[in-house]
């Protein structure tokens, strides 16, 4: 392992050959600082040189990378100044809330500002008196047309305090400076300011380079023990090693490091977000919890699946990221919903996740797409243009989306699991969903690693099917898949192709009466229906409504959830039952209800039911679930 210095060293000269353009200009420099951290703001000075006549456009993101819908950054930004070389005054009008327009200026602008933050998580800025969480976009400022100007950091320490950066951002050999080639790689640095407590460890993928193998930092700020951090530090230590074999090497790592910034704190909200030579890790949950646990390292699989797929392996519609609109993508099937498909897998090839939780997993997630009355209406790429309107988005107005909406990572993983299981029933084993994103990694993520924060091979929907074919040495294959699967609304035989592993899909409450997935209330003598009834389920089909009141089915009075449950017992399916409810406008209704078997499915072992695996199951579920580390 090189020591700090040597390690800086390496950095600047891989800069210097990637970037040299860039860093012939005059960098944005941003000094942070932290007068009244426990007040939850931080003051932001960044000085613009070099600037041309005319007008500079000031702004602040509207957009964060990794999110899609619109955050309106600026909202939190207060007590701004601006001022020449010389300090002396200069007026910024406002064309739009996002923007400052400074004209009249000497060749040099300095904005001050104070920006609040109060929401530590991927998407937003975290301050407070223990540390400083910040997503750049949430923070910082930008120069309209000024992507290619490097950047440089300066963090100020806190009165009293001797807090620590942790960044993908390049050091310097000052410990509370760093620099970014562009202001691409800039906005996709989260960084966490605080005594958090570090973890390392190295990988060698195998590869041949011309340094050390990368080193994985994690950077870990919560309110648990050191043999808490030492046994989370190891568990991700094999995810890591675990993800590796799926693509067959590391990405090439700016500064040959990775970042887990990993903040677990009981005022965290939950999140994890990717970046390129990191990931922001959020949650409330503590390390000590086993439950709490499987998630957080749940979050660590799909985001650091991400350092390929995402970051590197990236959709035409979301390259370059656009930082004032939102940004829309037909691909998020395969970038979100695929990532949380192998998430899953690779906990359980890792050790970290039970089978039985990997197929309850498994079974969640086509049950929700299969049952999901959003597949009659949208394919998987229709969910994926909608990020825009649920990825963190919050609506005043009701929306019908429990109805129209499935989520592309849901969508996405149930394709995932049909493309994989479908390549290897097809191939008797011999091809995978591994394979295809080795391929789409060797096509389109390796070539794509020119300049630090940009991706050169952006993919579109005929690319992906064009690897798929070679992977699967079929054309006809190919856009078969597509067609019916991401592009139609189709869905694969799961049942067949969970068979060929001796799996078992079968019905979860065989014979048993449904009458919908329903959100129910209980309160007085009634149940209250509190969400969207589902598209053509029973319910719907009868009559009621969100916000109606159940009072009574085939003659039980439906006082309490038991009182539901124990009604739909005494019924067979096919059956028309009577059924009371009073309208949201106070009407009566005496009707009736035609209740349904229950469709959801459950996934077990064949032993478990009795069967005997065969050499081929055996040999086909092994080649599927077990570690594929050599």
């Amino acid at each position: 392992m090189l020591n700090g210095m040597a390690k800086r060293l390496i950095a600047v000269v891989f800069i210097l050959l990637v970037s040299s353009t860039a860093w012939a200009q005059a960098p944005v420099e941003y000094k942070l600082s932290f007068p009244a951290p426990e007040h939850r703001w931080m003051q932001v000075e960044a000085k613009f040189s070099a600037v041309p006549a005319g007008v500079l456009q000031v702004r602040m993101a509207r957009t964060s990378p990794g999110r899609y819908a619109l955050h309106e950054f600026a909202k939190n930004v207060f007590d701004v100044t601006v001022v020449n070389s010389k300090g002396q005054p200069l007026t910024a009008m406002r064309p739009d809330p996002h923007q400052w327009d400074i004209a009249n200026h000497d060749g040099t602008v300095v904005v001050t500002y104070k920006v609040f933050g109060d929401r530590t998580d991927g998407t937003y800025l975290g301050i407070d008196s223990m540390h400083a969480h910040i997503n750049i976009p949430a923070a910082l400022m930008f120069a309209r047309g000024w992507f290619e100007r490097p950047a440089r950091v300066t963090f100020v320490q806190p009165p009293g305090k001797t807090w620590k950066v942790a960044t993908q951002l390049f050091p310097t050999t000052d410990p509370l400076v760093f620099t970014a080639p562009n202001i691409h790689y800039l906005m996709d640095s989260p960084t966490d300011f605080s005594a958090f407590t570090l973890r390392e460890f190295t990988v060698d993928d195998g590869q041949k380079r011309t340094g050390p193998p990368p080193t994985f930092r994690i950077a870990l700020t919560h309110d648990g023990t050191d043999a808490e951090a030492d046994a989370f530090a190891r568990d991700v230590e094999r995810i890591v090693r675990e993800t590796i074999p799926i693509f067959g090497e590391l990405p090439q790592f700016e500064t040959n490091t990775y970042t887990f910034l990993s903040t677990y704190l009981p005022w965290a909200s939950g999140d994890g977000m990717e970046h390129r030579n990191s990931t922001s890790l959020t949650s409330s949950g503590a390390l000590r919890n086993p439950q709490q646990r499987q998630g957080i390292l749940g979050t660590v699989a799909h985001e650091f699946f991400h350092a390929w797929n995402m970051e590197r392996l990236r959709s035409a519609g979301v390259e370059p990221f656009d930082f004032e609109q939102a940004d829309m993508s037909d691909d998020l099937w395969l970038g979100e919903g695929f990532t949380s498909y192998f998430d899953s897998l690779i906990l359980y090839r890792a050790g970290l996740l039970p089978l039985d939780g990997l197929l309850g997993e498994l079974a969640g997630s086509i049950n929700a797409v299969t049952l999901g009355p959003g597949r009659q209406f949208r394919s998987a790429i229709d969910m994926s243009r909608l990020a825009p309107f649920v990825d963190a988005a919050v609506s005043i107005d009701r929306t019908a989306w429990p109805n129209l909406f499935i989520s592309y990572y849901t969508y996405g993983s149930v394709i995932g699991l049909g493309l994989d299981l479908s390549l290897r029933d097809r191939s008797n084993a011999q091809t995978s969903g591994d394979q295809y994103m080795k391929a789409l990694w060797m096509q389109f993520g390796r070539p794509g690693q020119k300049v630090p924060g940009k991706v050169s091979t952006p993919y579109t929907i005929d690319g992906l099917k064009e690897s798929l074919a070679k992977v699967a040495g079929d054309r006809g294959f190919a856009n078969d898949f597509f067609s019916k699967y991401v592009e139609g609304r189709e869905v694969v035989d799961y049942g067949k192709l969970l068979g060929r592993a001796g799996m078992v899909l079968r019905k979860r409450a065989a014979g048993k009466a449904f009458a919908g997935q329903l959100q129910l209330q209980a309160g007085g003598s009634s149940l209250r229906v509190n969400g969207l009834v589902p598209w053509e389920s029973p319910l719907y089909k009868a009559g009621v409504a969100q916000e109606d009141q159940l009072t009574n089915l085939g003659g039980v009075d439906l006082t309490s959830m038991a009182a539901f449950e124990e009604a739909l017992s005494k019924q067979q399916p096919g059956v028309a039952v009577p059924l009371r409810y009073v309208r949201r406008s106070g009407e009566v209704v005496n009707g009736s209800i035609t209740l349904e078997e229950d469709p959801r499915v459950e996934i077990v072992t064949l032993e478990s039911t009795g069967g005997t695996l065969s050499d081929d199951q055996r040999k086909f579920r092994a080649s599927w679930l077990n570690s594929q580390r050599q």
